[in-house]
């Protein structure tokens, strides 16, 4: 029998792929909001809040910001039980993981080499969805499951244990590259730092002097140290040494750095480590509520920011804490799903560029008048104090563009009727891998590939008389991709020229008409009519092809207990 070396989840679906539309971003500046004035040189204006499916709209950066993203949180639905009431438990839990996989794919590919992923998540889904993240970004890649205490006291009428905690799981693009920041010294780290002998260097604590080697292992650092009160030459046991060789140890006895006890008459000496060279903080795996904040610390900040608190909010401490470790002012942090805002507030205060994504409601009711409010110096609550914010930046407001392919009244795909000149030749680019980019000097340079290859998009019918002016413009060291209505002529007359007709062009690219791929699954087909057959996790779209748009947020949702349907496949 072959060895068994790869473990993989596997559920019911997990075959079936959407085949995403790249969509274009569009502004609307009456929702974008900036500072009326600069209050620093720091202040950041080009962050961006999406309002949109969040699927298609990572799959709408991808192009832009492939390897650009330091770090990402995400704080997705636990579980989506009360949306999956057609369902058994296998099918929900099924669906869930198909459209966290489709998510978190992309995500790795927005992720810069030193980035990292953070995701928030309890109990009914966190094994899978390790096991799930193991297989998208590597199991080598995991770095930490860290405890949040998200309690502050216990749920007595809990029926089996109260649940005190969520799991943040955290993966590294590629954890050789990935370098975490220490967390800075507080009061508590602090309090164990005395000064006993009124050392002129200030407070200090002490560690053992002896080392984890044996006396076999290394001999040299095994020795006789002479107490200076008593005068008794001390050896290490047997089983151990002392941590530092004969010469390093006479430098430590000549700056004072081996404490003998308030007596001095101690059996071992201890090293002095000052607070004054005493570095940051490493992470630990447990976070308590004093240190990250907790639910009620997060209701508390949402009923100072909102007359209607968002139902499910994570406290501002909690994202502080996360972005202090996984990055730099200036990076960019990325959440899809953004609820009220706390990531983008976070990020913003803290001087770090920040993309939000949100489809429901709450990205007008509660992120923009709360970023707004952040903006403006008008948030004094969460981190506020802890870093002095001023105010100053701005963010950037974009929906998601309508697909491209609409059909017409005989069940033809056929450009939208939504999209004007503009919009085309920006779609068609991301459609072909080329950067958007206007000419202002040459109407057929429309956006580019390289420096000598661009596309140029037009739905007129082009004449051989206008491709001939077109090649002639384009030169012998320039290469242009045509795409237009239709053409005359033969396509291979032009060397420098590549014809493509639209829209027959790209009909085999993507899905075309499907707006929601989110994870309330009202959209879905009933469980009769998934028989035996293997689950689409893309939501089934009506007559004509187009989905229904979701304009409301999902509801809370109540977890399930378990899954039948999924298991852990071994390859042979």
């Amino acid at each position: 029998m072959a060895a068994r070396n790869k473990l993989e989840l596997t559920w019911i679906g997990k075959n079936q792929r959407p085949r995403l539309e790249p969509r274009i971003l569009l502004e609307d500046s009456g929702l974008s909001h900036q500072a009326k004035t600069r209050v620093s040189e720091s202040d950041i204006f080009d962050n961006r809040l999406i309002f949109g499916d969040n699927l298609l709209a990572l799959k709408a950066l991808e192009q832009e910001f492939s390897g650009a993203v330091k770090c990402v949180f995400i704080d997705p639905p636990y579980n989506t039980g009360s949306a999956f009431t057609h369902y058994d438990d296998g099918l929900e839990h099924s669906i869930w993981l198909s459209l966290m996989r489709d998510r978190l794919e992309i995500i790795k590919r927005l992720l810069s080499k030193d980035g990292s992923l953070w995701i928030t998540i309890d109990d009914n889904e966190a094994h899978y969805l390790k096991v799930l993240c193991d297989e998208v970004f590597g199991r080598a890649n995991f770095v930490s499951t860290i405890a949040w205490m998200k309690r502050v006291s216990p749920a007595n009428d809990a029926k089996y244990f109260s649940t005190d905690h969520d799991s943040v799981l955290i993966y590294a693009k590629d954890k050789a590259s990935w370098k975490p920041n220490r967390l800075p010294r507080g009061e508590q780290q602090n309090v164990y730092y005395k000064n006993p002998d009124k050392d002129p260097r200030g407070p200090w604590n002490s560690v053992t002097y002896t080392g984890n080697k044996t006396r076999i292992e290394r001999p040299n650092l095994y020795y006789g140290i002479k107490n200076p009160t008593t005068g008794e030459l001390i050896f290490p046991p047997d089983t151990l040494t002392w941590r530092y060789g004969l010469e390093t140890h006479a430098q430590n006895e000549a700056a004072n750095l081996l404490y003998w006890g308030k007596d001095g008459q101690s059996k071992a000496p201890r090293l002095k480590m000052f607070l004054n060279d005493a570095e940051a903080i490493v992470p630990r795996s447990v976070w308590l509520s004093s240190e990250a904040g907790s639910t009620q610390s997060a209701m508390g900040e949402q009923k100072t920011l909102f007359k209607a608190p968002f139902s499910t909010p994570k406290p501002e401490l909690l994202l502080n804490r996360i972005i202090h470790i996984a990055s730099d002012p200036g990076d960019l942090i990325l959440d899809s799903f953004a609820g009220s805002g706390t990531t983008g507030a976070v990020a913003h205060k803290m001087g770090r560029r920040w993309i939000m994504i949100e489809l429901g409601e709450h990205c007008q009711t509660h992120i923009i008048p709360r970023m707004e409010k952040v903006i403006d110096g008008a948030d004094p609550g969460g981190i506020t104090k802890a870093v002095d914010w001023k105010g100053g930046g701005g963010f950037r407001y974009f929906h998601l563009a309508p697909s491209l392919l609409e059909k017409d009244p005989w069940g033809n795909w056929v450009i939208s009727k939504d999209f004007n000149s503009g919009m085309l030749a920006e779609a068609m680019c991301k459609l072909h891998g080329f950067t958007y980019a206007p000419s202002q000097d040459h109407y057929w340079r429309q956006g580019h590939s390289n420096e000598a290859d661009f596309i140029y998009v037009t739905t007129q019918s082009l004449t051989q008389t206008q491709l001939r002016a077109i090649s002639e413009e384009v030169g012998e060291k320039q290469t242009l991709l045509v795409c237009c209505g239709a053409f005359r002529g033969d396509a291979e007359s032009y060397p420098n020229l590549t014809l493509k007709k639209i829209p027959q062009s790209v009909l085999s690219k993507c899905e075309w008409g499907h707006d929601d791929y989110s994870l309330n699954i009202q959209n879905l087909p009933s469980a009769s009519d998934l028989g035996a057959a293997p689950l689409d996790p893309v939501a089934t779209p009506e007559p004509g092809g187009v989905t229904k748009r979701r304009s409301r947020p999902p509801k809370t949702a109540k977890p399930s207990e378990g899954s039948q349907a999924l298991g852990l496949e071994v390859e042979e």
